[in-house]
């Protein structure tokens, strides 16, 4: 196998994906598992295959992934990102494509901190009559 087509990154909550797309048949393999052993629900697999499945792409890259901190949302989502940037990557054409369907933003948002008196960062302490 020689060197990548293209490298890309992305990044949820606090998990960052970097791809690479290699000229392939389709092979996933995500820090050195495949994708059905890394991700086991059925509905994270097709979250992340979507950037692939959106622009008829799924057979012909293989995708190789290290993902690193988060959970499986952030770790998903992240690889899910990191893909539509590696597809444009490829072939700019594609752009319209993926941002139609939302999948080259980046979902900014964060885990809010706990504040000072409350249980969590919003929820208050239970309120006693007497």
């Amino acid at each position: 196998m020689s060197g990548p087509l293209v490298q890309a990154t992305g990044r949820r909550k606090s998990s960052v994906a970097r791809v690479r797309l290699y000229e392939g048949t389709g092979k996933f393999v995500v820090n050195g598992r495949s994708l059905e052993e890394y991700f086991p629900q059925p509905a994270l697999q097709l979250r992340v295959l979507e950037p692939l499945k959106v622009t008829d792409l799924a057979t012909a890259y293989d995708v190789h992934v290290q993902l690193q901190g988060g959970g499986f949302t952030g770790q998903s989502d992240a690889l899910r990102l990191g893909i539509a940037r590696a597809i444009v990557g490829v072939n700019s054409e594609l752009r319209t494509t993926l941002k139609r369907k939302g999948l080259l933003t980046r979902d900014s948002r964060r885990v809010e901190r706990k504040k000072y008196g409350l249980r969590k960062a919003r929820r208050a302490p239970q309120f006693t009559k007497r």
